[in-house]
């Protein structure tokens, strides 16, 4: 399924349903009293948090949504129906925004629940109105509309495990290789155009859009897919064997993380050195030996083509996300 992480939905909760005027009818007494009854209220436009990350494709296309109405009172002061909520299904890790009033709500756990618009207030019937001096109450109200607003709708992935790099640093390859994910490769800057995830022994990995100098102020992808990485519980910096230079490499990585937000930083983060093929295995690792900025952090040299090597990435990286 496409995978879409941000949409705008026009929401609206249900409006009350009316109050009427009815009357009691009895033998040989036609108007024994009011008996109009109150409307139901209208639905309210609740949010759910579901583990299902590519959920916005399905309203892809949608406008707007609408809570049930409630229905009228009737006679012998029975009260409308009330409206059905309206339970709208997002994956974990929306942030929700009311973009007329800015209030945020976020979804985290699976199952959340948080009602963002109530539904109108059913109106009144004539029994309402009833009192000594108003024997016959001529009176009712309607129903109120329900709270309506725009909401712009933006999923930050929760991922084990995020994938970044500069563009062409292997990283949709190695993704393929340890979930087989199937995402799109090529051998130009910007394959990867929107996150791909992988399932590897019930983490999920992201590959994130590859970065750019200048994508922390909206060069490349920019933010589209910086916020991404905020949900990631460790970074899987991946590095191209083809790089000359592999220290300015990281460090250019590094510097467009702590301009988007410092605490990027402080992430666990271990070093995948890629394509390792290209330069062979001995060559990559005089070059590994060389970069000081490494230090203390574990560093893996790997080719899509080494299947041992492959294997034991994929053994240790499960162990570290436990």
């Amino acid at each position: 399924m496409h995978f879409i992480d941000e949409l705008t939905l026009h929401l609206k909760a249900g409006r009350g349903g009316d109050g009427v005027v009815r009357w009691l009818h009895e033998k040989f007494k036609e108007y024994s009293g009011p008996s109009g009854g109150d409307g139901g209220r209208g639905g309210n436009v609740i949010i759910r948090a579901v583990r299902n990350t590519f959920l916005l494709a399905k309203y892809a296309h949608v406008k707007e949504i609408f809570a049930q109405n409630g229905e009228p009172g009737a006679i012998q002061s029975m009260k409308g129906k009330n409206g059905d909520d309206l339970i709208l299904d997002l994956p974990i890790g929306s942030v929700i925004t009311n973009i007329e009033t800015g209030d945020i709500w976020k979804l985290d756990t699976e199952g959340q629940e948080i009602e963002i618009l109530r539904g109108g207030r059913g109106g009144f019937g004539n029994e309402h109105f009833k009192a000594s001096t108003n024997v016959k109450p001529m009176e009712s109200t309607p129903g109120r509309e329900g709270l309506s607003g725009d909401f712009f709708i933006e999923v930050e992935i929760i991922a084990s495990a995020g994938l970044i790099g500069l563009p062409n640093a292997g990283k949709t390859s190695l993704l393929n290789s340890l979930t087989n994910a199937s995402a799109k490769i090529g051998a130009y800057q910007f394959t990867t155009l929107e996150p791909n995830l992988g399932d590897l022994y019930g983490h999920i990995l992201a590959d994130i859009p590859g970065l750019i100098e200048g994508a922390s102020e909206g060069k490349g992808l920019g933010h589209k897919f910086l916020r991404h990485i905020k949900r990631t519980k460790m970074l899987v910096h991946c590095i191209s064997a083809e790089n000359e230079d592999l220290t300015a490499t990281y460090e250019t990585v590094r510097k467009e993380l702590a301009a988007f937000d410092e605490s990027l930083l402080e992430k666990d983060e271990i070093i995948v050195v890629t394509k390792s093929d290209i330069l062979g295995l001995e060559a990559t690792e005089k070059l590994v030996k060389k970069v000081k900025a490494w230090k203390g952090k574990k560093v893996f040299i790997l080719s899509i083509y080494d299947l041992d090597a492959l294997k034991k990435f994929s053994d240790d990286l499960v162990k570290m996300l436990k």
